[in-house]
């Protein structure tokens, strides 16, 4: 197996993507609120770079079947109905919704993958999921961090480098330089995973503006254990092998 490391989106676009198998990274924190809106019974997740095509696309669906969630700044958005804090996508408020999501890196990395051959979104909280599908799918995989405004982020590539390092563990993987530099990190952190995220930037970002709660959900490893894959414009809850194989087994 190969696995390849982009650090952030710049230079990165939907051509070069474009038949790959990726995993797209936005650990704070628009993969861990996707993972958690999907598991809370969403229909699906639309992401759009912007805010003005997100509300078109809501202008096209009725009202009572779609939310408008996103951030800017970290911050809820004028007029949406969710942010970007994973703690919000409640059964009660997202069940049965299509979710049109708007954020400031993860989003605008999605939608950069939606001509991919597969996109997954992975984070923390679904990591072994994820590895799980890598692993059973083989061949070549891109990981793509969100980043912080097209720059690093520490807790992006870290997650990364834990991606890798649990693939290692089951096949034999080469890997790039960003690749070993993302294991380096996800080694050198993987003892506190919360205290890499409360060391972050981003992460001190978000606890100065009251959502030190989301960094303890972001850091919680295999806490919601689904593979959501983009299909089509919107990303869906993808069955893990796991689970095909019990529903197999049941019905055999």
């Amino acid at each position: 197996m190969k696995i390849e490391v982009f650090f952030s989106p710049a230079g990165v676009d939907e051509l070069s993507m474009r038949g790959r198998n990726v995993v797209i990274i936005d650990v704070l924190r628009a993969s861990s609120t996707i993972c958690n809106a999907l598991n809370s019974g969403a229909r699906e997740v639309i992401p759009t770079p912007d805010i003005e095509n997100a509300t078109k696309i809501a202008s096209n669906l009725s009202g009572d079947s779609r939310l408008l969630g996103g951030e800017r700044q970290g911050k809820k958005i004028d007029g949406f109905d969710l942010g970007n804090s994973p703690l919000e996508y409640t059964p009660e408020k997202v069940g049965g919704k299509t979710i049109i999501f708007t954020t400031t890196n993860g989003a605008g990395a999605i939608y950069k993958c939606r001509y991919a051959s597969m996109a997954l979104v992975g984070t923390f909280v679904n990591v072994s999921s994820i590895v799980q599908t890598i692993v059973g799918i083989g061949g070549t995989w891109t990981i793509l961090c969100a980043g912080r405004q097209g720059s690093f982020s520490v807790e992006d590539v870290t997650c990364a480098g834990m991606i890798i390092s649990k693939v290692q563990a089951a096949a034999e993987v080469e890997t790039d330089d960003a690749g070993l530099t993302a294991v380096i990190l996800y080694k050198n952190f993987k003892r506190s995973i919360l205290g890499m995220l409360r060391r972050s930037e981003h992460g001190k970002y978000l606890t100065s503006i009251g959502f030190s709660k989301d960094l303890k959900f972001c850091a919680a490893i295999d806490s919601i254990p689904v593979v959501p894959a983009v299909d089509g414009v919107g990303i869906k809850l993808r069955h893990s092998l796991a689970e095909a194989s019990a529903k197999t087994s049941q019905t055999s």
